[in-house]
């Protein structure tokens, strides 16, 4: 694996640890797709460094676990934004 990549891998896994950011906030702050941030994190994290690829997952999994209710919260801000603009 490049050096390169290997040096973005651990920019967006310690930057996930230390602010809880989405793969998506990351993708955007880093310039690079969500696809290759997932692949990064779930793919190549863990042949680099074990313990920061579980770390990361742990965060990963929270996010997942909480996605539904955001979403559920996003909604109702956007209709509560229509019903007001009316």
């Amino acid at each position: 694996m490049e050096t390169k990549i290997k040096k973005r891998v651990f920019l967006e896994a310690n930057h996930m640890i230390k602010t809880n950011d989405t793969i998506r906030e990351i993708a955007k702050k880093y310039g690079v797709s969500k696809s290759t941030v997932h692949k990064d994190l779930k793919e190549r994290l863990k042949l680099i460094d074990l313990d920061l690829y579980k770390n990361v997952q742990k965060i990963i999994k929270n996010h997942i676990d909480i996605r539904h209710i955001k979403g559920g919260e996003s909604t109702k801000k956007k209709y509560l934004k229509i019903q007001y603009n009316l």
